[in-house]
């Protein structure tokens, strides 16, 4: 984009692992490098903005995807589900309206930005 002159859109995938420790899952390692990408997407919007390059990322919450599926994950969601305000997992299909915005000119002065989505999970310090 900087060679060619054009501009565009950059979108990372963080998560709210990058805001705050999880529970109960150990995974400091994971949580440690999506808030490095946070941190990158900052750092590079304010870099790129000159070269009219919009650097974003999304930080989804809990997801309902096939990697929590099946009866080993069972207490683990219902911890999820109990802090989760919204008292669900959010669905992949649930994160495409921010990626198309974050991504379109419908998003032309926004850029350094992390969209949390994740029903209330990272807000909400009462439900910890």
């Amino acid at each position: 984009m900087v060679e060619q002159k054009s501009g565009g859109s950059i979108l990372f995938v963080a998560s709210v692992s990058g805001h705050l420790v999880v529970y109960p899952q150990p995974q400091a390692a994971y949580g440690m490098s999506k808030a490095a990408v946070i941190h990158m997407t900052k750092s590079l919007a304010a870099e790129w903005a000159v070269h009219g390059i919009r650097v974003n990322c999304i930080s989804p919450g809990y997801m309902d995807t096939i990697l929590n599926h099946g009866p080993a994950m069972d207490q683990i969601k219902a911890t999820w589900l109990s802090r989760t305000p919204m008292g669900r997992m959010g669905q992949p299909s649930e994160l495409m309206g921010a990626v198309v915005m974050l991504c379109s000119p419908a998003s032309s002065y926004i850029t350094g930005a992390d969209l949390v989505i994740d029903g209330e999970f990272s807000g909400c310090p009462s439900m910890l």
